[in-house]
Parts: structure tokens; sequence; C-alpha cells
């Protein structure tokens, strides 16, 4: 194994990054005019958002600023996934906003096969919720990265520890 280089592939995204978007989100709320006294409560969990506000106008509206100060921030709007709104009671709506961090199983093994059929000199094992992808030349590495960004998946893919 001397010799050779690998990268992983992950799908993670910057908590805290998301955390000072979801703050500007409030921020501007509660200064634009058409929001005054509407209720807008902006939740957020370990893996999911949950926003509670009075119809499914306002919900349509948050969702735009949201998606408006992630891309601000760097962040890739496949991270979202958006839920239905849903009637919560006392005239409100809820929608429950899920939130993609890692590699999903069948997503996982789909690139693996992708790598495995298309470079035979690179192995690609997966590791949890990444997938390891070591070789000889960082030739073939650098060209399984410009493969791998060429495809639209459903989650945001980055490039880690490549040695």
């Amino acid at each position: 194994m001397a010799g050779d280089q690998s990268f992983d592939v992950v799908s993670e995204f910057d908590v805290q990054e998301l955390r000072n978007a979801l703050d500007q989100v409030r921020r501007e709320v509660a200064q634009r005019f058409d929001f005054k006294g509407a209720t807008v409560q902006l939740e957020q969990g370990a893996d999911e958002l949950t926003l509670l506000t009075d119809d499914e106008f306002r919900a349509s509206a948050i969702k735009d600023l949201i998606e408006s100060k992630a891309v601000r921030r760097n962040l890739s709007l496949k991270i979202f996934d958006w839920g239905k709104v849903e009637e919560a009671g006392g005239n409100k709506v809820r929608q429950r906003i899920g939130l993609r961090k890692g590699l999903p199983d069948d997503l996982a093994r789909k690139l693996t096969k992708l790598i495995r059929d298309e470079f035979p000199k690179v192995k690609s094992q997966i590791q949890g919720d990444a997938i390891r992808v070591s070789g000889k030349s960082r030739d073939d590495l650098q060209r399984v990265i410009a493969r791998l960004r060429e495809l639209d998946e459903v989650v945001p893919l980055q490039f880690q520890n490549y040695r």
C-alpha cells in the first residue's frame, strides 16, 4: 500500500453556517412589514428544522428566505428536504424541513459501482457515511473527482482527506 493516494467522498454541511443563516432569517422576518404581527417560529433540531407560521403563503416566503440566506453562506440547497405544509391547529401551519447529511446506502453503492466500472485502476470502499477512494496515481483520483462532480445527485458531495 506504500505510495497509494486516497480521498474520501462525503456529504456534509457546516452546522454553524446553517445556524447563522437561520438567525439572519429570524432577524429579517422581525424587520419586514409583511410579517408584522405574524407568527413565525423556526426551530433547529439535530436532523430537521421545524417552521410554524400563520399560512402557506408565509411558509413559502420563509422558504425563499431560508434558501437565499443559505446560498449566501455557501450552503447547498440539496441539504434541505422540504416536507409538506400541514395544519398545526389554532389556524397555524407547520412544515418539517429535513436536513440531509451523510451518503445514503443506495447512493454509496451506486457511486462505488460507477467508480469501479469507469476507473479500473482505482479502488473504492464504503466506510459508514463516506466512500474511501484510493489508487496509485493522483491523476486517476483527480479524474474520479471530476467525474463525480459532473453527477447531479440528491446530496451535495465533498471531497476530503486528499493525500
